[in-house]
């Protein structure tokens, strides 16, 4: 791999004629200069000074090996370009961008470990009675390795970041995939898949159906949601926010404001691995949105509209029950209907009290008695019957929208 030249520094400059036997004393040398170089990284760059399990410390410790393989393969043959190890730098700034880590760590501990590399083998080439001359040509020679390995890594990381906001969205649109599927959702999966779309796992998340954009090009254009998975592709377009109830959620006024005004439905807050409930809650909210049965416009909060998506979960059994429970009504006018059906639910909401509901209706409490007068007739003694009074209720509210949307 050709590992571009660093700015200021000479392509291939001659290299200065070192002793044959420097670089068989520094080979000797090099793994207790690997320790020293490894410590002091791990001593002056936090990032790396993190307690060292097998895995990490093997990287770690094969990443100072090799740079310092490659200072000693020069002073061998200062014709070896350091392909291969060259190559491995380059990988390893690939995998910081990957895993969203800084390269400024990476950078940081190369320039730590090549001074503390130098001062060791620099104090050997004294040792052995090397001229000033030679002496010279290896610090050069130090600079010249440290910033090939830095340039190589530099490369392998400016690359990854190329592909990997193209990644990341691919990672981040399966997470959600799996997360709004149907049925059971493993945790395990979950917090695989969102690691590697650097997602933090919320306690909890709600899912917002969103209306279809007038703009097309608002349409693709993503919402501003802090941490939100958004795929506005799907029909309805949809996000899943985590974290709702928290700070910055979707109560705050920024979340509306990142909407554009755009009518959209809030599915109930739920544990992580229930999102597709929150989905299909939402989703059946901007229907009735659609429909005018909840306001259209604006946000809609499943939370605040429960009743009226449990009424509307199952629509034929619905209007089965406003067909058989509100029979006795068929038989007057519409005009009647609608106002005997807006008593009785205000007579049986309010405890069977007729002041209140000549309150409610902005009535006279002698018309709310004349039109109880009526329903007595038409429904007699079912309205005092507790289980046909519930199904009065629930009937009843359902008329009551079905006249609202229309």
């Amino acid at each position: 791999m050709a590992v571009p030249t660093p700015h200021g520094v000479p392509d291939r400059p001659a290299a200065p004629q070192f002793p044959p036997e420097l670089a068989k004393v520094l080979r000797a040398d090099l793994a207790a200069v690997a320790d020293q170089v490894e410590e002091e990284v791990r001593r002056q760059v936090p990032e790396y000074s993190r307690p060292a399990d097998g895995a990490y410390r093997q990287a770690l410790r094969s990443g100072v090996v090799q740079a310092l393989t490659l200072f000693v393969d020069h002073i061998a043959d200062p014709r070896d370009d350091g392909g291969a190890i060259a190559a491995t730098y380059y990988e390893l700034g690939r995998g910081e961008a990957l895993e969203g880590r800084s390269l400024d760590a990476l950078q940081s501990a190369l320039r730590v470990g090549g001074m503390c590399a130098w001062r060791r083998m620099g104090r050997t080439a004294e040792e052995l009675g090397l001229d000033s001359t030679v002496v010279a040509g290896l610090g050069e020679l130090a600079f010249r390795t440290v910033h090939e390995v830095a340039q190589a890594a530099a490369s392998g990381y400016a690359e990854a970041q190329l592909r990997s906001s193209d990644e990341l969205e691919r990672r981040r649109k399966r997470l959600l995939d799996l997360l709004l599927e149907d049925g059971p959702v493993a945790l395990e999966a979950v917090q695989d898949l969102a690691h590697s779309a650097r997602w933090p796992v919320p306690r909890t998340v709600a899912v917002v159906a969103l209306a279809a954009a007038p703009d097309r090009r608002e349409e693709d254009r993503p919402l501003a949601a802090a941490g939100a998975l958004v795929d506005m592709g799907s029909r309805p377009p949809r996000m899943l926010v985590p974290d709702p109830e928290g700070p910055g959620g979707i109560g705050g006024r920024a979340f509306t404001l990142a909407l554009r005004g755009r009518p959209a439905a809030i599915g109930p807050a739920v544990a992580v691995t229930e999102a597709a409930q929150s989905l299909r809650l939402a989703t059946r909210a901007l229907g009735l949105m659609g429909r005018g049965v909840l306001p259209r416009q604006g946000v809609v909060r499943c939370s605040e509209h429960l009743s009226t998506l449990l009424l509307h979960g199952d629509e034929p059994l619905l209007e089965r029950l406003r067909a058989r429970v509100l029979a006795p009504l068929d038989t007057v006018s519409a005009g009647q209907r609608d106002r005997l059906a807006e008593t009785l639910l205000a007579w049986l909401l309010s405890g069977s009290n007729v002041p209140d509901v000549a309150v409610r209706l902005h009535i006279h409490p002698q018309t709310v008695r004349y039109r109880l007068r009526q329903l007595e007739k038409l429904f007699g003694d079912a309205l005092h019957d507790p289980e046909t009074r519930l199904d009065l209720i629930l009937a009843l509210r359902a008329e009551s929208l079905h006249s609202r949307q229309n």
